[in-house]
């Protein structure tokens, strides 16, 4: 049998590398509350973090101007208030969104006395990718549920 240790806790990145997507991109969001932009969530620095206005399934669509290389991608999702189990699905299209080709689609438990914040970061090998989309369903057993991203960064 194989196995490795896993720790609580990712080595953090270093931040140099991450792409600004503030001059690369531009990003589509299904809706955004007022309160909390998707810059929030994009950009370091910017605030808590993007939040949804309407609850249900959301989509965050990044649109770079030039086709990228993407390594790594880091999402961080956090829940302080209610138990939900939360899917997204990760994707990237090298023809414009046309077609779209499957990063990771994976659930979440959020319990707000346990674990209450989700991080992830996925090594990729992806080249020409001109759209990369995040398809958050807050909670699969309800739609009433409000989809936050705490943080997304590309390098």
């Amino acid at each position: 049998m194989r196995k490795r240790l896993i720790s609580d806790h990712p080595p953090a990145p270093a931040t140099g590398d991450w792409l600004r997507l503030d001059e690369l991109a531009e990003a589509e969001i299904s809706s955004e509350d007022a309160a909390y932009p998707i810059e929030s969530a994009l950009l370091p620095g910017r605030g808590a973090g993007w939040r949804a206005a309407v609850p249900g399934r959301q989509t965050i669509r990044l649109l770079f101007a030039q086709p990228q290389a993407l390594h790594r991608i880091r999402l961080c999702f956090v829940e302080t208030a209610l138990p939900r189990t939360q899917e997204y699905l990760l994707r990237w299209s090298a023809d414009g969104g046309q077609s779209f080709r499957e990063i990771v689609r994976q659930q979440w438990n959020f319990s707000p006395q346990g674990a209450s914040s989700q991080t992830e970061e996925h090594q990729l090998d992806l080249a020409g990718v001109n759209v990369l989309e995040l398809i958050i369903t807050p909670d699969i057993a309800s739609e009433q549920a409000f989809a936050s991203l705490a943080e997304l960064r590309v390098a």
